[in-house]
């Protein structure tokens, strides 16, 4: 019984510690479940999505970035005008306010890996560089998630949620 409890224990440390690998931090930004969606064949761009916690009291901005997926990495956000969804660059970057959340996901705020090298497939990892006005750089790896997943689901091949 001690063996097993052992174990399980040693697994749940496990998980906690991959759950934990995906945050990220710079100055006083918190940087939590980069992710992004598998592309179909062909596609050239693909978008990226995370979430971004000023717990300072100063404001910051996302300003730019790079990724080894891509030869761009551009700020966007998308709205919906007249039954349109319209998506445009933020060329001024993003800000986040002092002990706001900001949560770049699918049909809203996100960033977009261009000029794609490959298909991106689930399973894979992007490795990035975000860009902050004050924050300076920091490096995040991006979780390829299936095509259609959703933010905070961990849809990869084969397993069952």
């Amino acid at each position: 019984m001690r063996i097993l409890a052992f174990l399980f224990a040693g697994l749940f440390g496990l998980v906690l510690a991959t759950a934990h690998a995906r945050d990220y931090k710079a100055g006083s930004l918190e940087i939590a479940d980069p992710w992004s969606r598998a592309t179909p064949k062909g596609s050239s761009v693909a978008a990226g999505y995370m979430t971004i916690k000023n717990t300072g009291s100063t404001p910051d901005r996302l300003i730019s970035g790079s990724s080894d997926a891509g030869s761009g990495f551009q700020i966007h956000e998308m709205k919906m005008e007249n039954g349109v969804a319209k998506m445009r660059p933020i060329k001024e970057g993003l800000e986040i306010k002092p002990g706001d959340t900001i949560e770049l996901k699918p049909g809203s705020l996100h960033v977009m890996f261009v000029g794609l090298k490959k298909p991106l497939a689930a399973g894979d990892h992007i490795n990035a560089t975000l860009v902050f006005e004050k924050a300076g750089t920091v490096s995040v790896e991006y979780e390829v998630r299936a095509m259609g997943a959703e933010p905070g689901h961990h849809n990869m091949p084969g397993m069952k949620m």
